[in-house]
């Protein structure tokens, strides 16, 4: 991983790059394999009573791409990557997991509904979005055109 930042480094995410660089002993990585499997396990045993695990996708609305993350979150500093945490058990756990629109910001930017199903329950999790959407229709509003690209390349491209 270490070549792969020698080489890419630069059009990496800078704190990717901090953690792919720091020192790893046994100990921290077990520690890394042994903590998503925990989670796994807790996440099982929730869904062994519900068919569905609903929560935003976000927690908060959209941002400028050109940050990691808001620095606070209701007034709080957080981390760089606390606005994710909704999605951290989907992704950690590899349940079926899709965000639809579910409302709009004041300034018109969609806000995300995550529908979580049980492993393996795809058709479920695919089911419950699409009921949604015929309660919550969105396919008629998107956000204001981004603006257009340059009609020429910057120098040095």
């Amino acid at each position: 991983m270490r070549r792969l930042i020698d080489t890419h480094g630069g059009r990496m995410s800078p704190h990717l790059v901090s953690l792919m660089r720091q020192s790893w002993t046994a100990e921290r990585f077990t520690d890394a394999n042994i903590a998503p499997k925990a989670v796994v396990n807790r996440m099982a045993r929730l869904m062994s009573s519900y068919d569905l695990f609903v929560t935003p996708t976000t927690a908060v609305p959209p941002f400028p791409v050109d940050i990691q993350g808001p620095e606070r979150i209701d007034g709080r500093m957080v981390s760089p990557t606390a606005w994710t945490g909704f999605t951290l058990a989907a992704n950690l756990t590899g349940q079926p997991s899709i965000s639809v629109p579910a409302g709009w910001t004041c300034e018109g930017l969609p806000v995300g509904l995550q529908i979580t199903g049980r492993h393996l329950a795809d058709a479920d999790v695919l089911r419950a979005a699409a009921a949604f959407e015929r309660a919550a229709p969105w396919a008629h509003r998107w956000p204001a055109d981004p603006p257009s690209p340059p009609t020429t390349a910057p120098s040095g491209l």
